[in-house]
């Protein structure tokens, strides 16, 4: 079913999403706000998650009314598809400039995780994802990529402030590392969301120089590489970013990745039927998992309209599982969620399901 989410026209004023504590403070006091302010603003949006000014009463009556020229706290008009037993939710966002994005929820017994996007649309061209298939429209500003947060957190009612955060929606992050970074340090601010470091890991397909420049930001944040192949041959087919830096130099910068923030690499590895699921395969995935400090994520193919790969049989999942589990150090096969409304890995930018 679909729900919609209110939203008004926004202002042409900085938008606060995008504004970190320090530049809010600093645009406060270029109006002769006392930087203080941008504290008690982040607590109202963050903590208390209010945004009419007219509430916010430990502010001076001035600016509550002159709110607007300081920052815009719209968040984008969205809706929202839900799948039938209510653990999934994908977030369709109209951006300011007409482009859409797409965002999910997902909720199981463990914990509740957020699927941020940071492009409309993607420029590496795999060849099994449907945002693929878009190509590259636009990189989402910072303020873009935190309301998406926000968008979900507010539709879930902030019933669990430890859910995660993982960049693996829409676009490659690390094509657009400046404002997936500042967009982390926001939700990362002690006064806001405070989102640790731990709970937040960005995906890529293979960009080596900027794994080495997200370890050098000392963000301390996950890294996930998607691998999706053993070989350079089968890999540069299906990911043609492989041709510009292959499997042995993505590897080399994932271990250094791993060794500069102390934590283990998360290799995912979308299955495909008669493609990538050979007892080979898997042994060689084995292997690359053991030289770095890692984990497997094995994710089935989750179908995309137009696309002639197939999903696994299930006792192929298994035997693919089985056969790394004594070999890889960590082993998890990933639960396929929100296929029914098109907001599975793979699927964002495919058919909405009332398209």
């Amino acid at each position: 079913m679909t729900h919609a989410v209110p939203s008004s026209t926004p202002s042409v004023t900085p938008n606060f999403f995008g504004l970190s504590r320090s530049r809010l403070a600093e645009r406060l006091a270029g109006l002769g706000v006392p930087g203080f302010r941008a504290d008690q603003l982040y607590s109202w949006v963050y903590r208390k998650h209010e945004r009419a000014a007219e509430r916010m009463s430990n502010l001076p009556a001035v600016l509550r009314r002159e709110i607007g020229a300081v920052c815009d706290l719209h968040l984008p008009a969205t809706s929202v598809h839900s799948s039938s037993d209510g653990n999934t939710h994908k977030f369709v966002l109209q951006l300011a400039d007409g482009a859409r994005v797409e965002s999910v929820s997902m909720r199981t017994a463990r914990r509740l995780t957020f699927c941020v996007s940071s492009q409309v649309g993607c420029a590496l061209m795999c060849r099994f994802c449907a945002t693929g298939l878009m190509g590259l429209q636009r990189n989402l500003l910072a303020h873009e990529i935190v309301a998406q947060v926000v968008t979900m957190g507010d539709f879930l009612g902030w019933q669990d402030d430890r859910f995660n955060i993982v960049f693996m929606g829409m676009g490659e992050p690390l094509a657009n590392l400046p404002h997936v970074a500042e967009a982390i340090r926001i939700l990362h601010d002690d006064r806001g969301l405070n989102i640790g470091a731990r709970r937040i890991t960005v995906s890529t397909s293979g960009l080596v120089p900027q794994i080495r420049e997200l370890g050098a930001m000392g963000l301390q944040v996950g890294l996930a590489v998607s691998l999706h192949a053993t070989t350079d041959a089968l890999r540069s087919e299906l990911m043609p970013v492989n041709r510009r830096w292959p499997l042995e130099e993505l590897l080399a910068a994932a271990a250094e990745y791993g060794r500069t923030v102390g934590r283990r690499v998360t290799l995912e590895y979308t299955l495909i039927g008669g493609v990538n699921d050979s007892p080979d395969d898997a042994d060689r995935l084995a292997a690359f998992a053991r030289r770095l400090p890692s984990k497997v994520n094995l994710i089935p193919y989750n179908p995309v309209p137009g696309m002639a790969w197939k999903r696994p049989t299930p006792e192929a999942i298994d035997a693919f599982a089985g056969r790394l589990y004594p070999h890889a150090p960590a082993v998890t096969v990933r639960n396929t969620m929100g296929g029914e409304i098109w907001a599975a890995c793979g699927q964002l930018g495919g058919l909405s399901p009332d398209a």
